[in-house]
C-alpha cells in the first residue's frame, strides 16, 4: 500500500494536464499488459519520446508489471483470454517440474502451446480495460487534485 502513495504521489506532482499525465500514465498501464516480455521500459519510453509524454507517467504505469505482479497479471490475463476464446484453462499449471533439460522445455512447450492465443487475446484486453480504467480514475483525481493545490499560500 506504502508502494501504492509513492506512486500516486508521483503522479500528482507531474507538470503537464491532467489529461496528458492520465494518457501517459494509461498507456504504460497497456504496455505493462503487453505479452512481450522484457520490452515494457523500452516501449514506454520509445512511445513517450515519440509522442512528448510523461516519460515518469508513462513509465510508471509500465512498472506496475514487475516481478512480484508478473505471474498475478499475466494468469489473470491467460484465464480471461480462455474465457473469451472459449479454451478450456484445464491444463494451464499441470507443467512437470521434474524434468530437467531439453525434455523440461519440450514438456513446457507442449504444455502451453493451446494457451498462446489466450495469452495474447488476454492480457491485451486486460490492458486496453486496466489502461481505460487508470485514465479515467487518475484524470478524475488529478482534476480534483490540481485547483486545490494551486490555491495554496505559497510557503
Amino acid at each position: 500500500m506504502n508502494r501504492l502513495r509513492q506512486m500516486v504521489r508521483v503522479l500528482l506532482h507531474v507538470e503537464d494536464t491532467p489529461n496528458r499525465v492520465a494518457l501517459a500514465f494509461a498507456i504504460g498501464l497497456f504496455i505493462s499488459f503487453f505479452p512481450l516480455l522484457g520490452i515494457h521500459t523500452g516501449l514506454a519510453l520509445a512511445i513517450a519520446i515519440a509522442f512528448r509524454l510523461s516519460r515518469v507517467a508513462i513509465l510508471t504505469g509500465a512498472w506496475v508489471n514487475n516481478p512480484w505482479t508478473l505471474a498475478p497479471m499475466y494468469t489473470a490475463g491467460t484465464l480471461l483470454g480462455c474465457a473469451i476464446l472459449g479454451v478450456s484453462p484445464e491444463g494451464l499449471g499441470e507443467i512437470d517440474w521434474s524434468l530437467h533439460g531439453r525434455a523440461f522445455y519440450e514438456a513446457l512447450y507442449e504444455g502451453l502451446r493451446p494457451f498462446i492465443l489466450p495469452f495474447v487475446v488476454g492480457n491485451l484486453v486486460a490492458g486496453v480495460v486496466a489502461g481505460g480504467l487508470g485514465y479515467l480514475v487518475l484524470r478524475l483525481v488529478l482534476e480534483r487534485r490540481r485547483p486545490a493545490l494551486e490555491t495554496r499560500p505559497a510557503r
